[in-house]
């Protein structure tokens, strides 16, 4: 089952891009547990990921940084430019999730994971089948 909207990714050319907007205007802080400089490596994609706090609730805005060519996320920010990349919703199974989700009509995007089960720990939809929107499903974070 979905419990709720884990973050909302943004896709920018830089981290610094990113912190500009979101650090400098609206004053969302960098989340302490992203490494810096380099942010989390996440090679399906070929990004570096940075989470920023957004206010006082437990949404978070994920900013993912391009690195390799090849990559739809590259390919992606390329084409669009920077901003909104996707809807990440928390699960409390993604497995199950992301299977309810396929029965439902939903395309699911193969990122080299297991989209039959088994240890995954998220699950993407492709837009044209999620009203728009690219979704992840990832597990659900412990509420405070």
């Amino acid at each position: 089952m979905i419990t709720g909207l884990d973050h909302i990714g943004v896709v920018a050319h830089s981290i610094d891009e990113a912190m500009e907007t979101l650090e400098g205007k609206l004053g969302f802080p960098l989340d302490g547990s992203t490494p810096l400089p380099d942010g989390a490596y996440f090679a399906p994609e070929g990004t570096h990921n940075y989470f920023f706090r957004v206010g006082m609730g437990e949404t978070r805005i994920e900013v993912l940084v391009p690195v390799v060519p090849e990559a739809g996320t590259f390919k992606y920010l390329q084409r669009f430019g920077p901003g909104l990349h996707h809807w990440g919703y928390g699960c409390d199974d993604v497995a199950a999730e992301a299977a309810r989700l396929r029965a439902q009509g939903m395309r699911q995007i193969d990122l080299g994971g297991r989209p039959d089960g088994g240890n995954v720990t998220a699950a993407f939809f492709h837009p044209k089948t999620a009203g728009g929107i690219l979704t992840e499903l990832v597990p659900a974070r412990p509420r405070d």
